[in-house]
């Protein structure tokens, strides 16, 4: 199998707080006007960030509205808590927003991220069971066939292949499901921690058959102060065979100077 290679992707990651929804929707379209590649929201009921109690929209319902104003980018959940949908209907929800975006073109732009959740509120809130962190994993772990499965059986089936991507760096078992099932890997951490992480996934795509080229390495930061987003510290991430970085920003100030920074960057490297 041929691996060609890929090109350097921005993303923004938008969170869907402290602000109205004219706000996101009006963000999201200078967004894709200044030129990012990806735009990704978040799968969390209450604000991470500033006023626990502040204004918050639920992750899925915003995404169906971004495939219907937008035109060019791709665009998801960063990502999907797997133990608060059922499989299946996760399956049908993505497929539905995945021919909204088709809308211009034919062809579907959204990617399905998927993850084991963590923030206990979210759980208690709503009334899911918090367990652990094994038990949340094994969630992920048993929720990515059943999305296969039911992606191959709707009708109308999904545009293209709808793109996993799988967010985490456990090493004993996120890191396996990304070798089973991901198309794009998402992880936060410093060059050296990542490395270390490729050098884990690569023994569990060795371990299951799976050339680790075919999974498109995606960093970047977070609004809670994870990972890094200059263009020196791209450029190792870079070395290591990253290729996708996603840049969150945060009503109320949606402070895209580091996104700015990026996208010159990258438009750079590609003159």
């Amino acid at each position: 199998m041929v691996v060609m290679p890929r090109p350097i992707r921005i993303g923004v990651q938008i969170a869907p707080q402290h602000a109205s929804y004219p706000v996101l929707r009006d963000a999201v379209r200078r967004m894709e006007d200044l030129g990012v590649d990806l735009v990704m929201g978040w799968d969390h009921f209450f604000p991470l960030t500033g006023d626990a109690e502040g204004a918050h929209f639920e992750a899925f319902t915003v995404l169906a509205a971004i495939a219907e104003q937008t035109s060019r980018v791709e665009f998801g959940p960063l990502v999907a808590a797997t133990p608060f949908r059922n499989p299946d209907l996760v399956a049908d929800m993505a497929r539905t927003i995945d021919h909204i975006s088709a809308h211009d073109t034919g062809t579907g732009r959204f990617i399905l991220g998927l993850g084991a959740g963590w923030n206990e509120r979210d759980f208690a809130e709503y009334g899911y069971d918090f367990g652990t962190v094994g038990s949340r994993m094994t969630t992920l772990e048993q929720a990515v066939p059943p999305i296969r499965r039911r992606l191959g059986r709707l009708n109308p089936a999904p545009t293209r292949s709808i793109p996993i991507l799988i967010g985490g760096g456990g090493e004993r078992r996120t890191l396996r499901v990304v070798a089973e099932h991901a198309d794009i890997w998402h992880a936060f951490g410093d060059v050296d921690t990542l490395a270390h992480k490729i050098a884990v996934l690569e023994e569990h795509c060795r371990a299951v058959g799976r050339d680790p080229r075919e999974i498109e390495y995606s960093t970047g930061t977070s609004v809670r102060g994870l990972g890094v987003g200059d263009a020196a510290t791209a450029e190792r991430f870079v070395e290591l065979g990253f290729t996708t970085f996603v840049v969150a920003i945060t009503p109320p100030e949606l402070d895209d100077t580091a996104l700015r920074a990026l996208l010159r960057w990258r438009d750079q490297r590609g003159a």
